[in-house]
């Protein structure tokens, strides 16, 4: 093939592109006036009602009203949300209680009593009464020194990390 016939099917291929794209966006803004209109017409009948007689001020408050739906901006494209963390200046639990729930401490207690029966080193001196990696995890959540930080999620996805001893 020769060089300028090489460079016209891609002169060619691009203008398809082009055009394909085009249509596309005209479809989109198609669907979408259409949209608008049908939205507009079940505001009209819902304003108006079946049996109502409207005077002339409220049929023009009406019109104004759908001319604002008619401008209103259009979002076609849902971003996608950023995580982020949540930081508290003056260290303050901002996601959920204030205090641990029920979850939290049976999550912290079992995973504290694995690591004590794995042999993990115990951060309190051991009650006398205490006879079970469970009992002395128990009691190293009520002297709050677990270096255990809790994740607490939101349900967009933003989060806050706090340790152990920032709960009342």
């Amino acid at each position: 093939m020769t060089e300028t016939k090489e460079t016209a099917d891609v002169n060619y291929e691009n203008n398809d592109k082009k055009n394909e794209s085009d249509s596309i966006a005209d479809n989109i803004a198609n669907i979408l006036s259409k949209s608008v209109e049908n939205a507009i017409e079940q505001y009209r009948k819902i304003r108006e009602g079946n049996d109502k007689v409207l005077t002339e001020k409220e049929i023009a408050e009406i019109d104004k009203e759908c001319e604002i739906i008619r401008n209103r901006e259009i979002i076609t494209k849902d971003l996608q949300h950023e995580r982020v963390e949540i930081i508290s200046k003056d260290d303050r639990v901002l996601i959920g209680p204030i205090t641990l729930t029920r979850f939290e401490k049976a999550r912290i207690m079992g995973a504290r009593a694995l690591q004590l029966s794995l042999g993990a080193p115990v951060f309190i001196k051991i009650p006398k009464n205490a006879t079970t990696s469970l009992e002395i995890a128990m009691e190293e959540l009520k002297q709050r020194v677990i270096p255990i930080v809790i994740k607490r999620t939101l349900p967009n996805q933003d989060y806050q990390n706090i340790p152990l001893n920032k709960f009342q």
